[in-house]
């Protein structure tokens, strides 16, 4: 095992391990979803969006691609705790949830039920009660079901003035959330803050940049991809989601030797000319790069630049030690990485920071991971519910046939995360 590896999963873990607020179902070091695992992501538009979700399972896909789950993503705009727009909360459960019969459910709901004023007396006790009936529903239905509550995610009283005082409206969803973490230690389910993690990273992007840091959360309330990809650290954060993508160091200070490898196999390695290698990683990373460059606004790269999720989630660590003294160029398939030193090889270089061939793989999972979500949602609030209390001799049909055009995209998309060997090679600049 790789020192520099172990040291920083280490460390990721034992963050990881503090960020739990009630640990109930899950194991430090281990992740959360099993094989055979059905999410349900539940909640109000946040959850619609389909952003924070989408990259968990993104990650949950790259991350462990041998690993059989599916994700069901049943937000409605508006949701409270008694319900909304889809219909009053034991419809909801019923149709979007129980239909599904889920083995795992994450629920985040709030934003909404503090009804964007100052603590009310009431509002505080139906979001109790309305949130307590959600969990003992979803017990009655489906014994043995994991609940992630998801503590509120944030209103931006950051980078704008508070709308209310004294404290701003988040202070109210912050309230919501703690009296989660309280219930969840009776009822035992598990809780992950999406509050506080993004809150921090808005205050240090705010610092860094005043003009960019109101895009993240445009609206205040619907934070936009950059956001969204804080929110989705916080979730897998909780979840126990294993920082390394891959570790790899080798030895050139003699004949090259592979000095250590963690999830990651080193093949024909040799000196000519450099040095050559074929490598085959377990995982994907996470393609921020990618996302950084298609990002017109900013926010994404200032929210990345602003929280730790590169060391938290997205490691794909390469070192080389032992390099006569000058600047080698590294490539991979044959594309240039760019010219590092040799005390920087040394050191070691992340290559999820870079865009590679590994990370457009992984955008081509993103790709397929939107598409057979936005299959799923196009099937159930474009056809299912419209049409569901009318008599539509096609109606089954077409439905069964949207499910099928989905399990396509997924199996597409379980396909094109699956691994596969790159060649790299590392060359003295002079040559």
């Amino acid at each position: 095992m790789l020192r520099l590896g172990l040291r920083i999963v280490s460390a990721c873990l034992l963050v990881s391990a503090l960020q739990v607020a009630a640990p109930a179902g899950g194991t430090p070091g281990t992740f959360y979803l099993k094989d055979g695992d059905r999410v349900v992501f539940y909640g109000d538009s946040i959850t619609d969006q389909r952003l924070y979700t989408v990259y968990a399972e993104l990650y949950a896909v790259t991350r462990y691609p041998s690993l059989n789950v599916s994700f069901i993503h049943s937000g409605w705009g508006g949701d409270r705790v008694t319900g909304g727009g889809g219909g009053p909360i034991d419809l909801r459960l019923k149709r979007d949830v129980f239909a599904y019969q889920p083995t795992v459910i994450t629920i985040m709901l709030g934003m909404n039920d503090g009804g964007y004023t100052g603590h009310k007396a009431e509002n505080d006790e139906t979001y109790k009660t309305g949130y307590k009936h959600i969990v003992e529903a979803l017990r009655a239905q489906i014994p043995g079901l994991r609940i992630t509550a998801i503590e509120p995610s944030p209103f931006d009283d950051v980078t704008r003035p508070f709308t209310l005082q004294p404290d701003g409206y988040n202070a109210v969803l912050v309230s919501y959330g703690k009296w989660l973490e309280t219930y969840a230690k009776t009822a035992q389910f598990d809780v992950a803050d999406l509050n506080s993690g993004v809150v921090e990273m808005l205050r240090k992007a705010d610092l860094t940049d005043r003009s960019n840091s109101p895009k993240i959360i445009p609206d205040r309330v619907h934070p936009g991809a950059a956001g969204h990809l804080i929110m989705a650290e916080q979730l897998l954060k909780a979840w126990h989601g294993r920082p390394l993508v891959s570790a790899v160091e080798i030895d050139a200070s003699g004949p090259p030797r592979v000095a250590g490898e963690e999830f990651a196999k080193v093949t024909n390695l040799s000196s000519q000319a450099g040095l050559h290698w074929s490598e085959t990683e377990e995982a994907l990373p996470l393609p921020l790069q990618p996302m950084t460059q298609a990002d017109t606004t900013g926010a994404v790269a200032l929210a990345l630049k602003s929280s730790d999720i590169w060391t938290a989630l997205n490691q794909e660590n390469l070192r080389v030690t032992g390099l006569a003294p000058g600047h080698y160029v590294l490539r991979i398939d044959g594309k240039g990485l760019g010219e590092f030193s040799n005390a920087q090889l040394g050191e070691g270089l992340n290559l999820a920071t870079y865009t590679t061939p590994m990370t457009e793989q992984a955008m081509n999972v993103l790709n397929l991971t939107v598409q057979h979500n936005q299959i799923h949602f196009e099937r159930w609030r474009q056809v299912q519910v419209p049409l569901q209390d009318k008599q539509v001799a096609s109606l089954e049909s077409t439905l069964a046939a949207m499910d099928r055009l989905e399990a396509d995209l997924v199996r597409g998309q379980r396909e094109a995360a699956q691994p596969h060997a790159h060649r790299f090679d590392l060359t003295p600049v002079s040559q």
